[in-house]
């Protein structure tokens, strides 16, 4: 069963970083940075990391896990909270941008409170409650 990795980038302003994602005939939604595990990838944090380096030329410092959660394809995905300090949307690299058939890729810095996550259309649905659970109870920053 394929293993995902998402992170919850949380920048030194106090924002998210998230993936806006745009497709034809769908309505505009967003995501956490990550994606799946490959066999060549030690460990879910390195897989991570990866992910972080790839899709937003980014290095960041795995905190914690956040939440583990199984999609409707039955992939086990692993939530991490991220603290992250650069990242350049421009140097990009992961495979999935090169494909003209997957639609666009928009980098959002969304603020980290609960207002602006409730506001959102972050898929999956489930880490979008957890999010804002966690934002209210202050519970997620005061780790970070």
């Amino acid at each position: 069963m394929k293993q995902r990795v998402r992170a919850i980038l949380i920048t030194p302003n106090g924002t998210t970083l998230l993936i806006k994602r745009i497709r034809p005939g769908i309505d505009p939604y967003v995501v956490l940075v990550g994606g799946g595990v490959e066999d060549t990838d030690p460990t879910l944090e390195d897989a991570l990391l990866r992910e972080i380096r790839e899709e937003i030329a980014g290095e960041g410092q795995i905190e914690r896990p956040f939440a583990e959660l199984t999609n409707d394809k039955g992939e086990t995905e692993h939530f991490f909270l991220v603290s992250i300090k650069t990242w350049n949307f421009a140097d990009r690299t992961g495979p999935e941008f090169s494909r003209d058939d997957r639609g666009e890729y928009l980098l959002e810095e969304v603020p980290l409170t609960a207002e602006a996550v409730t506001t959102l259309n972050l898929l999956p649905h489930e880490i979008k409650t957890r999010l804002a659970d966690a934002i209210k109870a202050g519970d997620l920053l005061a780790t970070a």
